[in-house]
């Protein structure tokens, strides 16, 4: 298979004609959607007019045109950040028609860098869930690429659904509490998650402020290692925005493991995991060791018991904060001003959030009520700080930790149907320790079971996203 690296040269050296091929991808997009609903929005305009100006660029042997990153590569885009004059509704009904007026800084970077933006990707609404079945009223639920009666994760369904149909393509995820490195496992493809601040969130639509972070998607580590070369960096317009020295990604792929030291997270194995994901993670921890990393077993019990009540606590309070301005007054849809404030405010909020939107918005509410806010949210931070005190004493010792990144294998529709709110939330046990603590995190495809495919968790401390490339390519060049 070409990789993307040939593909970008053979753009470079005028061997493929972009605007043609740009075309044919498009078409090629269009007819996965109708059989997997991996886009909300297929930006076909955006897209022919970028390859047009490549193209024109490259006949008139423009100088900087050769040194662009990502030339030519197709680019996805979830839909809860905004691309200018493309539709971004983050998966709710509230925000149809809404076409921003600006690019997110994440944008900005990857347009620079020749990238082709081919479209927004479909999410769980406002990122709400980790099966990509919370979608706002009116949108299609994305289906998994090996088994369209099957989950693809979520809440980046759409983005790693992709990742595993379309060639010669990137996708920009983003995670709150396992986004990422979720729907990436469910669907086979790597995702990395990167360190909170590492990559700008100007442009990206709030769920949880403290936790959003934007990630890549791809097929292979060399793909994803290159869209966050691209999309790292400090931000002057995000305060959360980290001001540290970039690092070239690339580098890691394929860089040796020989002594590195992995940490088995005791906890993430055994009750509630499915036997086959055990035995498979398994297999990747030996293809680590037989790399020349070395494994041994670490207890943390906290991110594990605890990660799950802490997570939702923060992240439904800094939801419901972030909700509130879609009133229909300045922000989202807008009806016919009649009766109170209240009763305006209630009308065009019943009406265009789903079910699990509502859901957490009443509980964040709560959360944060006079009386409450210190029995609920407050007490949650202070766990935060115990959690990353635990995860940085581990990283000591370790240079990774790792688990399972889901405690299943992709289920049905008919079985997620049946999952009280709660179930639904403990998908995500494995994965929002690490959010919570701000840490990098990356799934990596470890085999297969009943044809669906199992995804192993690797987490760093923070700023160490180099490290995950580095281990995950030493498991994806022992399949």
């Amino acid at each position: 298979m070409e990789s993307i690296n040939d593909f970008i040269k053979n753009v470079k050296n005028d061997e493929i004609d972009i605007v043609e091929h740009t075309y044919k991808l498009i078409e090629e997009c269009k007819e996965i959607n109708k059989e997997y609903n991996y886009f909300n929005t297929i930006s076909e305009e955006l897209a022919l007019s970028q390859a047009k100006e490549i193209k024109k660029q490259l006949k008139n042997n423009d100088k900087n045109i050769k040194n662009k990153k990502l030339l030519g590569v197709a680019i996805s885009v979830k839909d809860n950040i905004c691309v200018k004059d493309v539709e971004t509704t983050a998966g709710s009904k509230i925000l149809q028609g809404y076409k921003p007026l600006f690019d997110a800084h994440v944008m900005q970077k990857v347009k620079e860098e020749g990238g082709i933006i081919i479209g927004k990707t479909s999410q769980d609404e406002f990122g709400f869930g980790g099966f990509s079945v919370n979608v706002g009223v009116g949108f299609k639920v994305p289906k998994n690429p090996f088994d369209e009666e099957r989950s693809c994760g979520g809440s980046s369904g759409g983005a790693a659904g992709l990742s595993q149909k379309l060639s010669n393509h990137i996708a920009l995820g983003e995670s709150t509490g396992g986004s990422i490195v979720e729907p990436a496992s469910f669907c086979g493809v790597f995702g990395l998650c990167p360190t909170y601040g590492r990559v700008s969130r100007y442009g990206l639509i709030d769920f949880a402020n403290s936790l959003d972070k934007i990630g890549s998607i791809g097929k292979n580590i060399e793909d994803v290692a290159l869209l966050m070369d691209v999309i790292s960096g400090y931000d002057k317009n995000d305060s959360t925005s980290l001001n540290v020295k970039a690092e070239n990604y690339e580098s890691y792929v394929k860089k040796p493991i020989k002594g590195m030291k992995i940490g088995i997270i005791k906890e993430a194995f055994g009750s509630g995991v499915e036997r086959e994901i055990e035995k498979n993670v398994y297999n990747g921890i030996e293809d680590l060791e037989e790399e020349g990393a070395k494994a041994e077993e670490i207890s943390l019990e906290l991110p594990i018991k605890y990660g799950i009540a802490t997570y939702y606590m923060i992240a439904t309070s800094e939801a419901s904060t972030n909700l509130a301005k879609f009133c229909g007054m300045r922000y989202g849809a807008v009806e016919k001003l009649e009766g109170s404030f209240n009763e305006y405010f209630t009308r065009v909020r019943s009406s265009n959030f789903g079910d699990e939107a509502k859901r957490r918005i009443i509980l964040g509410t709560f959360a944060r009520m006079t009386g409450y806010r210190e029995a609920f949210y407050l007490k949650a931070m202070k766990v935060r700080t115990l959690m990353i005190n635990e995860y940085k004493k581990a990283f000591r010792k370790f240079d990774a930790l790792v688990s399972p990144t889901a405690s299943i294998l992709p289920p049905k529709f008919e079985d997620i149907e049946k999952l009280t709110p709660l179930q639904h939330y403990m998908i995500d046990v494995m994965t929002v320790s690490p959010n919570v603590a701000g840490l990098p995190h990356l799934n990596v495809p470890v085999g297969f079971e009943k044809n669906l495919p199992i995804g192993m968790l690797l987490i760093a401390d923070h700023l160490q996203e180099g490290k995950l490339i580095q281990l995950g390519s030493a498991i994806e060049k022992g399949k």
